[in-house]
């Protein structure tokens, strides 16, 4: 990231939407047009998943690659600015995704994780909900 001040930083980050976010719209849409019906945030639920298909028991969440610490490059991007707060913020994101991951198995649901680097090719992310749904 570039090298901003603590308040542009500010301004930058309190502009982030937790939800209803461009790519959960995108993947939104995807499965709608796929003849499927689903809840969103439900919030009984560990985690308010993004997508809910009770019905298929499955749910889908859609993470930001910075927020939730993907693998690829936008993943391992850590601001200049208060570095330690973002590193133990992002951190603990990860940690809380993988709590919930596992209490929604122990409660019987499938889950898929759907990233946003991976939207850039609809075609992929269309192939993996497609086959995430049908089994």
């Amino acid at each position: 990231m570039d090298n901003l001040s603590a308040t542009q930083r500010s301004y930058c980050m309190s502009q982030i939407r937790s939800i209803n976010t461009s790519p959960e719209i995108l993947v939104r849409c995807l499965i709608h047009k796929m003849g499927y019906r689903f809840r969103l945030h439900r919030k009984e639920l560990p985690g308010k998943p993004d997508i809910v298909l009770s019905k298929h028991k499955k749910i889908i969440f859609v993470h930001g690659c910075f927020w939730h610490k993907h693998k690829c490059k936008y993943g391992k991007v850590i601001p200049k600015t208060n570095a330690k707060y973002w590193q133990k913020k992002i951190q603990g994101n990860v940690q809380k995704d993988r709590n919930n991951i596992c209490a929604l198995k122990k409660l019987g649901w499938d889950v898929l994780v759907v990233w946003e680097c991976q939207l850039k090719k609809p075609e992929m992310i269309l192939n993996k909900i497609t086959t995430f749904l049908k089994n």
